[in-house]
């Protein structure tokens, strides 16, 4: 009689533990997920920035710019002819 009793339990136990699996699984796959469209994002902004440089640098190449602040760690150095 307690054989046949435990049949069910041992039923429930299983199909609980199986669930309890499964809802583990289907969290940890969107997790990943998740993480995966963070990496792309930033690498899509990375790429963005680095154009936007490229963009910059190729605009500004060979012109001369002068800056009014005056920049304290910049040394003048005098040449003595030898």
């Amino acid at each position: 009689m307690t054989f046949i009793l435990s049949i069910p339990g041992l039923l429930k136990t299983v199909l609980i533990l199986i669930g309890v699996f499964v809802a583990l699984r289907f969290l940890g796959q969107m997790m990943i997920a998740k993480r995966n469209l963070a990496e792309q994002n930033a690498l899509r902004e990375r790429k963005v920035q680095l154009s936007k440089e490229k963009a910059f640098v190729e605009k500004n190449t060979g012109k001369i710019s002068i800056s009014k602040k005056a920049d304290r760690s910049a040394e003048d150095i005098e040449f003595e002819e030898v």
